[in-house]
């Protein structure tokens, strides 16, 4: 089996310029490090482009593959290439690499691009079948630049049942590798939507009878715990710097803060997203 040494290779080429988002975009692929989350996309049934698997490592990261995840390197239908241990310590994104970097393809099933037109949310090719339903929660993400947090986001949603994020155009990028990394897997499942103007997405979903909730600080705002959330009902994350714009805001109508003891100033966005997303499920018990 040929032992690949140069970063010229192109495979190896890719995978690291994979890195940028420019190149994500262009190849509609992303990358991905370590043998959980291939595992994870393995069993989800993520279309896997190729694996670099480190020269010394090979035999233990399929092991620990069939072994943790029921995956066989047989059955895995993509182009594995084994690397020098020292040219894959160079690519890897890990502290501590554990051997195999995988390159897939972009999860088109469950991440779309929406529209909004006559307060209808319209995904590729104007279906309406991938959309929020009557009863569906919803995350809403609104500048949420942080891929660390988009990670976290997305983990805790999926975590919590909600049904769908919808995110505005300007958010960390969904295949940034920080991102993947931070969600921890349920980036592979979890449906998403992107749209260019969030309010306009809050204006549809009001349409469509849901209750929208900013999480916001503001004199009108409901203590989160005063109220009991209901199937459907949605919220919103701002900004980790800056919250939510003035537009989304008015198009919300409604308003929550979490309660937080004096003297600190405000939480992580993954963590407000984490608590709003335990009390949307909580309300879709009811």
């Amino acid at each position: 089996m040929e032992i690949i040494t140069s970063r010229q290779n192109r495979y190896v080429s890719e995978a690291v310029a994979l890195c940028d988002r420019k190149a994500r975009e262009k190849t509609g692929r992303f990358r991905f490090d370590g043998v959980k989350l291939l595992g994870e996309a393995a069993s989800k049934g993520v279309e896997l482009a190729y694996l670099l698997v480190s020269q010394s490592r090979e035999s233990v990261v399929f092991e620990r593959l069939s072994t943790l995840y029921g995956v066989e390197r047989a059955a895995l239908d993509c182009r594995i290439l084994v690397l020098a241990d020292a040219l894959f310590e160079k690519i890897s994104l890990e502290n501590a690499p554990d051997g195999v970097i995988s390159v897939a393809n972009r999860i088109d099933k469950f991440h779309k691009i929406a529209t909004i037109y006559n307060d209808r949310i319209f995904t590729d090719g104007g279906e309406q079948a991938f959309v929020p339903q009557n009863t569906d929660t919803v995350l809403l993400l609104e500048s949420v630049r942080d891929p660390l947090n988009m990670g976290a986001l997305i983990r805790s949603a999926a975590a919590l049942g909600v049904d769908f994020i919808i995110c505005s155009a300007d958010c960390a990028d969904l295949y940034h590798p920080r991102t993947v990394r931070g969600a921890m897997g349920t980036l592979f499942t979890q449906p998403i939507l992107c749209v260019d103007c969030l309010p306009d997405a809050v204006r549809a979903l009001r349409a469509m009878g849901h209750r929208v909730f900013a999480a916001a600080l503001d004199r009108d705002a409901q203590c989160l715990g005063s109220f009991d959330f209901c199937p459907g009902d949605c919220a919103v994350i701002g900004n980790e710097g800056h919250g939510l714009c003035r537009e989304t805001l008015e198009a919300c109508g409604r308003t929550v803060y979490i309660p937080m003891r004096s003297g600190v100033e405000s939480l992580n966005a993954g963590v407000a997203g984490a608590i709003l997303a335990w009390e949307l499920q909580r309300g879709k018990r009811r």
